[in-house]
């Protein structure tokens, strides 16, 4: 996980610490919107990243009283986005990190499980 903070606070210019907050929104996104045997896959060879994916959902529950109260942010990639916005990242830093997360998972996982990934979630191919 380590690795991948380092490129995704880099590449996006953020802080690490909201680096791993926004990888396991990522994740857990892509576990609760994707194919579950390919994202499994993906979240298997990267090290860390269940951690990352549970302190991410302690987060997302907390913040559904909220949402519930204040229309939440809705599903899909409009809702991963709000929660990213969350954390107070841009439009730009989503993208970027979103390209870093996947082009991360394609080194490890394989272009055909990511492509799987992406073919399966509506929008999805804009981060790549």
């Amino acid at each position: 996980m380590d690795e991948l903070v380092e490129r995704v606070s880099t590449s996006a210019g953020i802080e690490p610490e909201a680096a791993q907050k926004a990888i396991g929104l990522i994740l857990n996104f892509l576990l609760k919107e994707g194919p579950e045997d390919q994202v499994n896959t993906v979240i298997d060879v990267i090290p860390g990243a269940r951690a990352a994916m549970s302190g991410a959902a302690v987060e997302e529950d907390e913040g559904s009283v909220l949402n519930g109260l204040t229309g939440g942010h809705g599903g899909g990639l409009m809702g991963l986005a709000g929660q990213l916005s969350g954390l107070g990242l841009s439009m730009g830093e989503m993208q970027t990190i979103g390209r870093e997360v996947l082009g991360y998972a394609r080194e490890k996982a394989g272009e055909d499980t990511v492509g799987e990934i992406a073919g399966a979630i509506p929008g999805m191919h804009q981060l790549m």
